[in-house]
């Protein structure tokens, strides 16, 4: 009898499907598969064989394919996805097609082509071709040269360059070619400061077996520089090093500094911001175990790594690291199981770590590692200045005292940012005559004037940054009927504005969401920062981590104050992480750094710590109000997410869910406590009502027994026209 082959499918039913497999092999476990469900062909991953199933013989169907030009899932990959998919409640087969790239869930047969070349090389015929092309088309000359003297590396060529490549290959003018190693020559580093080496000893006398580690330190400490020792000693153990960081534009420069460091090395970037398949290529590269060290965002902690030897999670207090649609993983989480599962040490680093992190290591489960000093010899931590904007009230948000420094800093040369983290021109247009906002008629938000082009009306849109509802400013308020429409607040585009106007001789330059879009934008703005074409940069969160300016000495912040009345419990636990890493841009290098934070409330213990650079303070009095509170880390908590179109039928959903919680018994009911349905922060978007119900107990490992039972309870539950989800610790309640 022929096997039965177990496969788990992307959709939304939590179980794996039988077919027969006459064809199949053990060998074939993590391998694609094409399979007939209902009227569709699937693409699905096997991940068991059996001898028999539960299904009828006659009503088995047959397996159309199992792809063997890709490599299988490794065994310890499933095992990944397993625990995901138990730890978050999602069904195994949308976990599996998550980790596959976007190019190889679908097509089954001819999505999974070889992996491009890494370079290239002339054949006869492209030789004695390129050599007739002249200096009359001087980009084809200038690649014909490149080509005629050496094997050229993919990645050392442009978007332009590329087009052509395409061109020979299509000709045949073009083979794969195989690297030579760069000639060996004598790389002098920077040594390592006596808190980096400290840190550095203490990971190697612990091996190179699974141990936590939170490597504090604060703002220009050199965290970089100790990931980049310990990945090169794990490389000379022949072991691969995976590097998560939050932001996509986090990756470039980043990448920069392991190339120069590892140029024999093979590096490979995964990251949403790439094309199709420029992830599958580097996807099949590490599973293939040919790529050395793996650099991308939160999908790249699933990344096939068969010679996995070390994990650093960058700037680990992210929320970014978040998922936030389908399976809501925690990337970081998730990669302290995977460094455990691997037998791998795990750094987690951060200037200001995430309150759960810091009570790890206060409680000994993750190891602590602190560097207190700027690596620069010359650079200082920044010196940290409060004004009381009820003192020096900010006109069209900038306050006297902030507009002095800028205007001293011009002058001496250096470079300045004005921080604001609201994109756009201004938070909401509003009627002078009667006081009307304009909201956004599908949302539970205020449209934001965002201009586009020109100082007129006609250059402005009012924008919902939740639905992307974009329209034309109305010329009369349709509460009174005026005329008299003001912005109202400010935005990254009123304060550049603000500036341009009040400080004419400056190279003003906005960074946010919307300047930094296009491909390749942002690389291009850093590097007009670092060749000193900036005078004055004004920039949201884009700019806050991660980046070293070393000719920037000023930073204002504006706008902060929005965070401290928020209510949601973490914000601010963010607030901190922010202001922190804003300041850190300043003064990195010789120049000594200053931040100018405009408040109302000077006085408040959150800005006073900011002032002292105090991160253990102020985590000590957060983690004293959560724990007075009940909040995480010293609860677990799980969030069920509604949404319909009507507010009634998502709170009738949550409120079976809720009953049927209840209902469960005093066995795995007991110690979790289940709060009433409410509204979610934005109660409406996209026309979608949004509401929520919060579980939570003291206990992790009752809270998920309990979790496992009642959903299948609430699974059965008539959801008509409402979509649901549990969020498994929750980054916003």
């Amino acid at each position: 009898m022929s096997p039965i082959a177990r496969v788990a499918l992307d959709i939304p039913l939590d179980r794996l499907f039988d077919y027969r497999a006459p064809e199949a092999e053990a060998a074939d476990i993590g391998r694609r598969v094409e399979v007939l469900f209902g009227p569709r062909t699937l693409v699905g991953v096997l991940v068991e064989l059996a001898a028999h199933s539960e299904v009828a013989p006659a009503a088995l169907k047959t397996l159309l394919h199992i792809d063997r030009d890709t490599p299988p899932l490794p065994a310890e990959l499933l095992a990944l996805a397993r625990f995901a998919a138990g730890y978050y409640h999602h069904p195994l087969g949308a976990v599996l097609a998550s980790l596959l790239p976007p190019a190889l869930r679908h097509g089954g047969r001819q999505a999974a082509s070889a992996a491009r070349p890494v370079a290239y090389v002339l054949s006869a015929t492209g030789r004695a071709e390129v050599a007739k092309i002249n200096a009359r088309k001087p980009a084809q000359f200038a690649l014909a040269t490149r080509f005629l003297a050496n094997p050229v590396a993919r990645a050392d060529l442009g978007d332009r360059e590329k087009t052509l490549l395409r061109g020979w290959q299509k000709r045949g003018w073009l083979e794969a070619a195989t690297l030579p190693p760069p000639p060996a020559k004598e790389r002098v580093f920077p040594p390592p400061t006596a808190d980096q080496e400290a840190a550095l000893n203490a990971i190697r006398a612990a091996g190179t077996g699974f141990s936590p580690w939170l490597l504090y330190g604060v703002t220009g400490s050199g965290k970089t520089e100790v990931y980049l020792r310990l990945v090169a000693e794990s490389l000379a153990r022949g072991r691969q090093a995976l590097i998560l960081v939050p932001e996509i534009h986090l990756t470039p420069q980043l990448s920069e500094r392991f190339k120069q460091r590892f140029p024999g090395r093979h590096l490979v970037g995964l990251h949403s911001g790439l094309s199709s398949g420029e992830r599958r290529a580097g996807w099949l590269e590490a599973l293939a175990g040919r790529a050395d060290i793996i650099l991308g965002t939160r999908l790249a902690v699933f990344t096939p790594l068969p010679r996995l030897g070390l994990i650093v999670v960058d700037e680990e207090h992210d929320t970014s690291y978040k998922q936030m649609e389908g399976m809501r993983y925690s990337a970081r989480d998730v990669a302290v199981w995977r460094a455990r599962q691997a037998g791998v040490p795990i750094v987690l680093g951060s200037a200001t770590p995430a309150l759960e992190t810091w009570n790890n290591a206060r409680a000994g489960r993750y190891q602590l590692l602190s560097l207190a000093t700027r690596a620069h010899a010359q650079a200082s931590l920044p010196t940290v200045r409060l004004i009381d904007s009820r003192a020096d009230h900010p006109k069209q948000g900038l306050s006297r005292a902030l507009l002095a420094a800028l205007e001293a800093t011009l002058q001496r040369g250096e470079q300045s940012l004005v921080f604001i983290n609201r994109r756009g021109y201004a938070p909401t247009l509003l009627c002078n005559g009667c006081g009307h906002v304009f909201p956004c008629p599908r949302c539970s938000a205020h449209l934001v004037l965002h201009r586009a082009h020109g100082n007129n009306s006609a250059g402005y849109r009012l924008v919902c940054h939740h639905c992307g509802l974009n329209t034309r400013p109305p010329e009369a308020c349709p509460e009174c009927g005026g005329v008299d429409l003001r912005p109202s607040g400010q935005g990254t585009q009123r304060v550049e504005e603000t500036l341009a106007e009040r400080f004419p001789e400056a190279r003003i330059l906005r960074i946010d969401r919307d300047s930094a879009a296009r491909k390749g934008a942002f690389s291009a703005m850093r590097e007009r920062v670092a060749a000193r074409e900036v005078d004055i940069l004004v920039g949201t969160q884009i700019v806050a981590k991660g980046h070293d300016f070393p000719h920037l000495t000023l930073v204002g912040v504006i706008g902060a104050d929005q965070a401290l009345v928020s209510p949601d419990f973490r914000a601010s636990e963010r607030l901190f992480a922010q202001l922190m890493q804003v300041a850190g841009r300043a003064g990195r290098a010789e120049h000594p750094g200053m931040v100018l934070i405009q408040t109302r409330y000077p006085g408040h213990p959150l800005y006073q710590a900011v002032a002292r650079h105090d991160y253990p303070g102020f985590a000590a009095a957060a983690l004293r109000e959560r724990r007075a509170a009940d909040f995480p880390p010293f609860v677990a908590q799980a969030v069920l997410r509604a949404e319909a179109n009507t507010e009634e039928a998502a709170l009738g959903f949550l409120l079976a869910a809720r009953e049927i919680g209840l209902e469960i018994g005093q066995g795995v009911a007991r110690g979790v406590e289940i709060f009433d349905p409410v509204p979610a922060l934005m109660l409406r978007i996209a026309g979608r009502h949004r509401l929520q119900l919060l579980l939570q107990s003291g206990a992790r490992g009752r809270l998920q027994a309990f979790l496992g039972v009642w959903l299948e309870a609430v699974a059965r539950l008539p959801a008509r026209g409402v979509k649901w989800i549990l969020d498994v610790d929750p980054v916003d309640v």
